[in-house]
């Protein structure tokens, strides 16, 4: 395939309700769609999972767009590519800026799996027909409040509950929810919030039976994790630490991590998340799907990677109703009782809806090979 054409919209849309994390509280989710168009006029789309604001890592979506648009574009554009994984081959010459590679390299594994008459789960090699999904729930200091959400969404059927938690909303939040609930799948998320200076703390976490605690330390770290590993019965789990294949082998041999979080924006795109999750595979460590806040088109490219068979625990890919009262995608992603049924149309399997996109976009690039 040629890609002869790339259009990005910069887009604008408000959550249902406010998102609290370790790093910040928000409501507007700025991002970017990225649509691809081959010689014969088939389209591919790609999202961005750059916030706004370097909370996450050290991406935004302004700097996404630049190095799409002066770097990524220039090495894609007009050329003839035969399969995806040869974006990954194009981009390595350019150091980090994941998000924004993974931006363009799906969108073209979209467009690839179009032509090819193929959805992207089977384009990946997946073969689950539904996937099981847990949901992820930000910081709310309303003891009461936060006991009635968890309540919620276990009655709804979600597989796992994950608990954003940071110093001073931990260890008794986390009593009181295995109190409430003694035997849902529960995991935290701390977002980088601590230190070694907490491994008494963070000890106490092992009496809640949790699936695991996903990232307590530094989000460029594997060497601590592996020193508070060995002081932990509760499986640590990596998220920002892991940017590629490499770091994973390096956690993994450290003994830092016990399970891996896969973000695709975060690692650089799907051929590198395959990577990644064929390595877990082969050494036992079981991964799972996480999430960023992503409109139906970047929820799409996550079902179809959870479909791959050593995602074994429950990922971040709620429904769209969780965040969105209107989505961009027809249909939109629907959970029933934790379980979303993986599309059956090619590529992501689901349509843009143009009239929603447009009432998100606040601003449009074209750019055409020459």
């Amino acid at each position: 395939m040629i890609i002869k054409e790339i259009n990005i919209r910069k887009m604008k849309m408000t959550m249902k309700n406010p998102f609290t994390t370790s790093f910040g509280t928000f409501q507007d989710k700025e991002f970017l769609l990225l649509e691809a168009k081959d010689e014969l006029g088939n389209t591919g789309w790609g999202e961005s999972t750059a916030f706004h604001s370097p909370w996450y890592n050290e991406e935004t979506l302004g700097t996404n767009l630049h190095m799409i648009e002066e770097f990524l574009l220039p090495l894609v554009l007009g050329k003839e590519i035969g399969h995806p994984d040869e974006v990954n081959e194009l981009f390595a010459s350019i150091r980090k800026n994941n998000m924004a590679k993974a931006t363009v390299e799906g969108a073209i594994w979209d467009l690839y799996a179009k032509r090819n008459k193929m959805t992207l789960a089977q384009a990946l090699g997946g073969e689950r027909k539904q996937i099981e999904v847990g949901i992820s729930i930000g910081i709310d200091e309303d003891m009461n409040r936060l006991v009635e959400t968890v309540r919620g969404f276990v009655e709804e059927g979600y597989k796992r509950i994950k608990v954003k938690i940071k110093p001073g909303f931990d260890v008794e939040v986390m009593r009181e929810l295995r109190k409430q609930f003694p035997n849902v799948p529960m995991m935290a998320d701390a977002n980088s919030a601590y230190t070694l200076e907490d491994v008494e703390l963070l000890k106490q976490l092992d009496a809640f039976n949790l699936t695991m605690i996903e990232q307590p330390l530094a989000s460029d770290d594997i060497i601590d994790h592996a020193v508070l590993q060995k002081q932990l019965q509760t499986p640590i789990c990596l998220d920002e630490s892991i940017h590629s294949l490499e770091d994973t082998r390096k956690a993994v041999e450290l003994g830092s991590t016990k399970i891996i979080n896969i973000k695709i924006g975060r690692v650089g795109g799907l051929t590198e998340s395959k990577k990644i999750h064929d390595y877990c595979m082969e050494k036992g460590i079981p991964v799972w799907c996480g999430g960023m806040l992503e409109s139906g088109i970047g929820r799409a490219h996550n079902i179809a990677l959870t479909t791959l068979p050593n995602f074994t625990l429950p990922g971040d890919t709620a429904g769209s109703s969780r965040y969105w009262e209107k989505d961009i995608i027809s249909p939109e992603v629907t959970v029933e009782q934790g379980l979303i049924t993986v599309p059956t149309q090619y590529g992501i399997g689901y349509e843009p809806d143009f009239e929603a996109m447009d009432q998100f976009t606040v601003e449009t690039f074209q750019f055409k090979a020459e």
